[in-house]
């Protein structure tokens, strides 16, 4: 990976970070007083739907941070190994944690005539998308121990043919 491709990338996950913390900090309290002030017939407290929220919020940060990981691992050369499996399973766990964040969510708004049930449909196909990129994660985890099980081999077999010379 080029020098520009990994600065812009940098460039993006800071600037998703930064959002992210914005989020948390000021709009999830604005969220608050507004839930508080509005008048819904939600068959939760409103206090449910602020930790599903930020709990979210959570995981797509942990998701950047481990991206941030790999991507300095990809830059060193050394991501082809078995280092990199740690921050995969853990980008795994957090978008199987994000899809059950909303699958709860679509729980949360279910009940009552507050919520259209058109939105929790929406909610739950998108919970089952969060799924899918999970999937997807996880076919590239396949992916990736197979290089690693390939970089192995290649290092023993250069190490006996140095042997043979």
């Amino acid at each position: 990976m080029g020098q520009i491709t990994v600065l812009a990338l940098r460039a993006v996950l800071v600037g998703l970070l930064a959002g992210s913390v914005f989020v948390q900090a000021v709009m999830v309290p604005l969220l608050a007083v507004d839930l508080d002030e509005a008048d819904t017939d939600l068959a939760y407290p409103h206090a449910s739907f602020l930790v599903v929220l930020v709990l979210g919020i959570v995981t797509v940060q942990v998701v950047l941070v481990c991206v941030w990981r790999l991507v300095t691992m990809v830059r060193r050369g050394t991501v082809f190994s078995h280092a990199a499996f740690r921050y995969v399973h853990i980008v795994i766990g957090a978008i199987v944690t994000a899809a059950l964040l909303l699958f709860t969510l679509g729980v949360l708004m279910a009940p009552g005539e507050a919520v259209a049930p058109g939105i929790v449909l929406l909610i739950g196909v998108a919970a089952v998308a969060v799924l899918g990129v999970a999937l997807i994660v996880l076919v590239l985890r396949m992916l990736l121990a197979q290089a690693v099980a390939r970089d192995v081999e290649a290092a023993r077999m250069r190490a006996e043919l140095e042997e043979v010379i």
